[in-house]
């Protein structure tokens, strides 16, 4: 559970990076504020729902990838 968080921590700074000017700059915000929400519920000891952190999780990925890709056209 542990490495869950870590990754899930180091998602959120990585999504913070993404420069304002890429496309998916807005998206990556709506899905990081997502994403703390979960953390900070998951944190406190209420309960979090796996799935949709999970989606939430993959999503962030995809937008970091799509990021990454945008920015070496």
């Amino acid at each position: 559970m542990e490495d869950s968080l870590d990754l899930l921590r180091l998602l959120l700074l990585r999504l913070e990076k993404i420069s304002a000017d890429s496309v998916w700059a807005h998206r990556a915000s709506g899905v990081r504020g997502s994403l703390l929400r979960a953390l900070e519920k998951i944190e406190s000891g209420e309960s979090a729902s796996r799935l949709e952190t999970a989606r939430l999780m993959d999503m962030g990925f995809y937008i970091l990838q799509k990021a990454a890709e945008e920015k070496i056209k």
